[in-house]
């Protein structure tokens, strides 16, 4: 069975509680519109300043049900097997003992399973299909759809589609409250599960990855998602308002910059964790930019990544996005194959990020 919201925050606190010497539990400090407190646990036994870090998001989405589920079991696996000095296994993808202590002493990882807990508390008890967050409808709306915000389409980082995308690039955003889907919200980060993701990255400035974990299709992205990528000419990016009329057309010779060596290193990064997802039991969810997807504005993994450009003291931080499984809601037994594949990645992404990225 799928866990609830309350489950959730339960096991942060029980894992913290049985592990005390390799966790440490943070509340978060912005309650969400229903009055949640949510939690990220710390898993590594080095302090949160001593080593990088990588930050894993879940729940964004609420009617995507297995990231959550997928990053308490990850959590709870690494510490047990830690714990007792054992490897793990996920199918034929395989990590040793050594490999296990090496991820919790080089490495802290940041959990934060559950981004929208409103969201998934309405998708669970109301309707299933539930996608944004449960910020009251505006003033003078009418209709369920009214309700909510994409916060995948919240962050900071060319939130205003209409000023700056091309009128034809079909960004998939709304500024239009009702849309029940992609509704960007009134304002970048207006969203209180929004800024606890920019104080997650604020307060530790250690994080040198994030991956948001989302289902479905599946495949696993890293930036960009605005245009598509180039890595010639370092003044055609997002900061560019020249850009702002042509943004995001396929195929137009004008694309977002991203260093060649980051570049490097993110599809590297990428194709660590899709083989061991595969090694789980043969799906290949394979690699590729996020505008491959299709063009987006505001979303975690991109604004995780422009913050260096935007303030050069900012860590660099290189995004990811893992779409997993191949429904939201799939029947326990096939989540539980997901969670499989998704733990692999992950661990796969903690044991190489520090070897690959440099300094």
């Amino acid at each position: 069975m799928y866990l609830n919201v309350a489950e959730i925050e339960s096991a942060i606190t029980s894992l913290h509680g049985a592990y005390p010497a390799s966790t440490e539990a943070i509340d978060l400090p912005h309650l969400t519109h229903d009055g949640r407190t949510t939690t990220l646990l710390r898993v590594g036994t080095r302090q949160s300043d001593e080593v990088p870090a990588i930050l894993l998001l879940g729940g964004m989405h609420a009617r995507e049900w297995v990231p959550p589920d997928a990053l308490i079991s990850l959590a709870a696996d690494l510490l047990e097997a830690h714990d007792i000095g054992t490897g793990l296994g996920y199918g034929a993808s395989t990590f040793t003992a050594a490999q296990v202590e090496r991820v919790l002493e080089e490495v802290n990882l940041f959990f934060f399973p559950c981004v929208n807990p409103d969201g998934r508390h309405f998708s669970q008890t109301t309707s299933a299909m539930w996608r944004k967050n449960r910020r009251p409808a505006p003033e003078g709306s009418v209709g369920p759809s009214c309700v909510g915000v994409d916060l995948n389409r919240n962050f900071d980082f060319v939130w205003d589609h209409k000023a700056k995308f091309a009128p034809d690039a079909d960004v998939h955003t709304s500024d239009k409250p009702c849309d029940p889907q992609v509704y960007r919200g009134p304002a970048a980060a207006s969203e209180p599960e929004t800024r606890n993701v920019v104080w997650a990255l604020d307060s530790h400035p250690r994080i040198r990855w994030m991956v948001d974990v989302h289902s479905a299709v599946p495949v696993i992205l890293h930036n960009w998602g605005s245009d598509q990528n180039q890595s010639t000419t370092p003044s055609d990016n997002f900061r560019n308002p020249d850009l702002d009329t042509v943004r995001g057309r396929p195929d137009d010779g004008i694309g977002e910059f991203i260093a060649e060596p980051d570049l490097k290193i993110a599809v590297e990064l990428a194709e660590r964790m899709n083989d061991a997802a595969r090694a789980v039991r043969g799906v290949d969810y394979g690699v590729e930019p996020a505008y491959g997807l299709y063009p987006t504005s505001g979303t975690s993994d991109d604004y995780a990544y422009s913050r260096h450009v935007t303030d050069p003291a900012d860590a660099k931080v290189y995004g990811f996005t893992i779409e997993c499984g191949d429904t939201f809601q799939p029947v326990f037994s096939e989540a539980e194959q997901v969670i499989r594949e998704v733990s692999a990645g992950l661990l796969a992404l903690a044991l190489n990020a520090p070897e690959v990225t440099e300094d």
